[in-house]
């Protein structure tokens, strides 16, 4: 028996930093929608007890390291099943970059396996299990457009932001969240304005849209990796709507609301980063699968 699943990046709308909390999480109020740049997962039923994990991406850990490992450990001893899985994780999204590919592949296996193994569990379920692995796999559970809360986990639905394509830069580079969160100035910082990208999104102006994007951890990532600046800069002169480091880094998008303009910035950017993608917003929440 198998299952096939996708696991969509993200990237954020708009994040800030609240506090840091007494259980030394930070307090995080973040705008998130899902893109067209997903890993492919097949899971593959064993009648041995045994988690394995399969993937040809050097760095994709192949053991208790991997989110998905975790993902299928904690499905296996809360709900006490007996059956193994082989987890094969076919890597699109870039590594350490920001894009939650790690916490969207161990959604995706939260939700391939309640499939493959009949759980009967529901999102609201299976996204309570994935805030136990990481602060992204809840909003990765349902995946579409949500205002996240708490260090993550609360999820709130959103409306899909207005049609545009997403340009995505990624420098060969990784970060480490821990990091940057670590160098983050809490009482320094300009709070983006979360409460307006979430109007510019029910009222589906684009434009509003683009004017109200903001990370505050993006300033941080950029003292830290200079590459990251100059990224954010050409992608500027090539031309695109508006642009932004999604989540820690050091991946930069820019938003282009038409497409005679896409390639221009695309071919642009490929002399400066090997990574570069062209892709839709996707915005829709995930089936129950």
């Amino acid at each position: 028996m198998k299952t096939l699943i996708k696991a969509p990046a993200k990237i954020n709308l708009s994040l800030d930093v609240l506090h840091k909390r007494k259980d030394g999480f930070h307090e995080v109020e973040m705008v998130m929608t899902t893109i067209d740049l997903a890993d492919r997962i097949e899971l593959t039923q064993l009648e041995e007890d045994d988690i394995r994990i399969l993937s040809h991406n050097r760095f994709v850990p192949d053991d208790q390291r991997n989110l998905a490992y975790q993902a299928a450990r904690l499905l296996k001893d809360r709900l006490q099943i007996n059956k193994g899985v082989a987890i094969s994780i076919d890597k699109v999204i870039p590594v350490a970059a920001g894009l939650a590919g790690g916490s969207s592949d161990a959604a995706a296996t939260l939700r391939g396996l309640n499939q493959l193994w009949d759980l009967g569990l529901s999102l609201e379920e299976l996204a309570k299990l994935g805030s136990e692995i990481g602060s992204d796999v809840s909003f990765c559970v349902y995946g579409g457009t949500a205002l996240a809360t708490g260090r993550g986990e609360k999820i709130k639905h959103l409306p899909a932001p207005p049609n545009c394509w997403v340009i995505l830069a990624k420098p060969t580079i990784g970060v480490s969240t821990a990091d940057v969160y670590k160098n983050l100035n809490v009482n320094a910082i300009e709070h983006p304005h979360t409460h307006e990208m979430i109007h510019s999104l029910k009222t589906e102006d684009y434009d509003y849209m683009c004017q109200n994007l903001g990370n505050v951890l993006e300033s941080v990532t950029l003292s830290m990796h200079p590459e990251v600046a100059q990224i954010k800069e050409q992608m500027e002169r090539f031309g695109a709507d508006a642009v932004l480091m999604s989540g820690s880094g050091p991946t930069v998008f820019g938003l282009v609301q038409f497409e005679s303009k896409v390639q221009r910035v695309y071919n642009g950017l490929r002399g400066f980063c090997d990574q570069v993608f062209a892709v839709r917003m996707m915005g829709e929440r995930n089936p129950l699968a």
